[in-house]
């Protein structure tokens, strides 16, 4: 009796596992890898990105869709054995149509921070950066930002990076952005600016003989990664292996180089 107990436990088992299966086939995508990813489309990574951000998602000369953040995306999918699928997004409407299942995840340089935190998921950091002061390139005289107190900075007013250079004493001269600022820089109009280092080191990577150097940097770092819904929490930890795959094999470090002349992945 105890046998026949057991035998119709374990079938009644089975049949609800494949009930289970059955009905779950047609809700949600899996990878290669059997995970249970909730995709909007079956064995394909949709995923969210300006395609006018560079040098993160961007189309080249030939409008191709061209970026770290679109080789890091078809590096992570292609390590889960899935196809990839960009969609291009305005900004002010990305996390919108996160909301709305329209895409899986958002790679376009996604900053971590505590608001956004209580409403998405976050993949580990495929991008960390920091403020960095930009001096004319020889200039000793700023090692820090205690240093800029008395000096002129050239920074965009609804900048953060505004902020920074007048708590750090520096006097501003309101520029519109970082085209501007490094403008006057090179001409001596300013004696430095303030910007993340993601900007400044695509700036140098693509004019290598700019008369600018990096003098000092801030201690906090900012950290961007894939952004998904929390229902689709087993895409991130997904997500999160193949991260860590590509940092080990050197793949984010490559990918890194040759977008920024340095490792900026970690």
């Amino acid at each position: 009796m105890r046998h026949q107990r057991a035998l119709l436990a374990t079938l009644t088992a089975t049949v609800t596992t494949l009930a289970l299966t059955a009905c779950g086939s047609d809700d949600a995508a899996t990878s290669d890898a059997g995970e249970d990813l909730g995709l909007v489309s079956d064995g394909t990574l949709t995923v969210a990105t300006e395609g006018t951000y560079r040098p993160f998602t961007f189309h080249d000369d030939s409008g191709e869709l061209v970026g770290y953040d679109v080789e890091v995306a078809e590096a992570v999918a292609d390590e889960l054995g899935l196809e990839i699928e960009f969609a291009e997004t305005q900004w002010d409407a990305i996390f919108a149509g996160l909301d709305a299942g329209r895409f899986d995840t958002i790679a376009n340089q996604v900053s971590i921070t505590p608001e956004r935190e209580e409403k998405y998921a976050f993949s580990e950091p495929y991008t960390v950066s920091r403020g960095v002061v930009v001096v004319p390139a020889g200039d000793t005289s700023v090692s820090s930002f205690a240093d800029l107190d008395g000096k002129t900075s050239a920074q965009s007013l609804t900048s953060n990076w505004r902020t920074l250079a007048e708590e750090s004493g520096a006097a501003v001269e309101p520029v519109e952005g970082w085209a501007q600022a490094v403008a006057l820089l090179e001409q001596g109009r300013v004696q430095t600016t303030i910007n993340d280092s993601l900007t400044v080191l695509d700036y140098l990577q693509e004019h290598p003989d700019a008369p600018i150097e990096i003098a000092a940097e801030t201690e906090d770092t900012s950290e961007s990664a894939f952004a998904v819904t929390p229902q689709r929490e087993a895409l991130a930890t997904a997500i999160d292996g193949a991260l860590d795959t590509l940092a080990a094999d050197g793949t984010l470090t490559e990918l890194s180089q040759k977008y920024f002349g340095e490792d900026v992945s970690r």
